[in-house]
């Protein structure tokens, strides 16, 4: 089977989210991730746990359900970077790799003398992919980064949450996330210019930088008018209604994108005399009298029970929705109609299936693939000194006595 990024070989220094999530996605696009990590310990989120992934038994394994989140298509190898051994199997490694990513605190690779400026020179067709919290310049760079700082310090949490409540952080590591994604399409981009080029280049992707840029028209509502935009729960900033809406049993989220499609909301609910009122006659005066519309309509959704509405409003073709559990989505039939959820064999595990999250990129001629599930610390290890060093057995041993590898 065809892979876009078949052939490409990456070192992946990263661990926890963001750098993890970046290469995987491209492991999911074909590209071989070796991934460095350290002896004993590995990277921290396998110990981010419970949960523990049980086996066919039903019992729990050591392996968690975080690390395996974000660890598939990769080959894992123990490597000490303090030690001087150590940083010299990474140069060696990179001779045979095409894109080296990391995610430490900036500067400390410099310390190990592993940074880009100590790597251009050697390998001057490298793609080095730097991914920390705040970038490599600014007074903030040399902080490390969480993704719930960065949540709070990029704006989302300014934005998000009850208006009388407290600031709130999106339920997912949405900051890693975004910054694994943007690093992921650098790193595409990079690729391009190297094989049109034969030159790599330097990728610094800071977390805050990635979470301002996905402010998107929040940001911009605030650019056009020096105003800070409020926090409004579960409503949208420029549509009215856009927003979870309660129900005889419960709620739904209604989506009303323009006026038309109001008015045939209108009708659905048989309250087509709002449309005489011109507060409810354009989207723009509905904005602008929010509190009244919405808690008028609140009062007409509370006539009917959730799977009417659901059901007279698809047939109307008004966006809507349940709201779902974790549960519900990954029993829903479309999103296994979707093919979301994966499962692959892992030696954890026994005859009972690993079951993972899939990549949602669909390609006709060049689709994902799952070559590997996530890996034991260190499993590859002896295959990749062997097989891209050419170390022998005795040279491996004595790595493994002096606690490089």
């Amino acid at each position: 089977m065809k892979s876009p990024l078949k052939g490409i070989k990456i070192l992946d220094l990263t661990r926890v989210l963001a750098g993890p999530y970046c290469t995987q996605i491209l492991g999911d696009l074909g590209a071989e991730i070796i991934k460095v990590e350290r002896p004993e310990t590995g990277d921290d989120t396998r110990g981010f746990a419970p949960p523990f992934l049980k086996n066919d038994n039903g019992e729990e394994t050591d392996l968690s359900a975080y690390y395996c989140g974000a660890n598939r298509n990769k080959k894992s190898i123990t490597i000490n970077l303090s030690e001087k051994q150590g940083q010299e199997l990474v140069k060696m490694l990179l001779k045979d790799c095409d894109i080296l990513v990391e995610n430490f605190k900036t500067g400390t690779l410099k310390k190990f003398g592993l940074a880009y400026e100590d790597l251009k020179e050697d390998f001057p067709r490298l793609i080095f992919c730097s991914i920390t919290g705040f970038g490599q310049t600014g007074p903030y760079a040399s902080r490390p980064g969480y993704d719930g700082l960065i949540q709070a310090m990029g704006g989302v949490m300014g934005l998000t949450g009850d208006p009388d409540g407290e600031p709130m952080k999106v339920g997912v590591p949405i900051g890693d996330l975004m910054a694994g994604m943007y690093a992921a399409v650098g790193i595409l981009a990079a690729v391009k210019h190297q094989a049109d080029n034969d030159e790599g280049q330097f990728i610094d992707i800071g977390m805050l930088d990635t979470h301002v840029a996905w402010l998107a028209n929040q940001g911009m509502n605030y650019l056009s008018t020096d105003n800070n935009p409020q926090r409004l729960g579960n409503q949208h900033p420029n549509i009215v209604p856009y927003q979870v809406m309660p129900t005889a049993d419960g709620y739904i989220v209604l989506s009303v994108g323009n006026d038309p499609t109001f008015e045939r909301f209108c009708k659905v609910a048989n309250e087509e005399e709002l449309l005489d009122d011109d507060r409810f006659k354009t989207n723009a005066s509905r904005v602008s009298n929010r509190e009244y519309v919405t808690e008028t309509l609140n009062k007409i959704t509370k006539k009917r029970t959730s799977a009417t509405w659901l059901k007279e409003l698809e047939k109307a073709k008004i966006g809507c929705g349940p709201i779902n559990n974790l549960s519900d989505v990954f029993n829903d039939p479309h999103v296994l109609s979707r093919e979301m959820i994966i499962e692959v064999k892992h030696s954890k595990t026994g005859n009972k299936p690993l079951k993972l999250i899939a990549n949602p990129i669909k390609m006709t001629e060049t689709p994902v693939t799952y070559r590997y599930p996530p890996p034991l610390l260190g499993e590859h290890t002896d295959e990749i000194l062997t097989e891209h060093l050419k170390l022998t057995i005795e040279d491996i041993k004595r790595l493994k006595v002096n606690k490089i590898v």
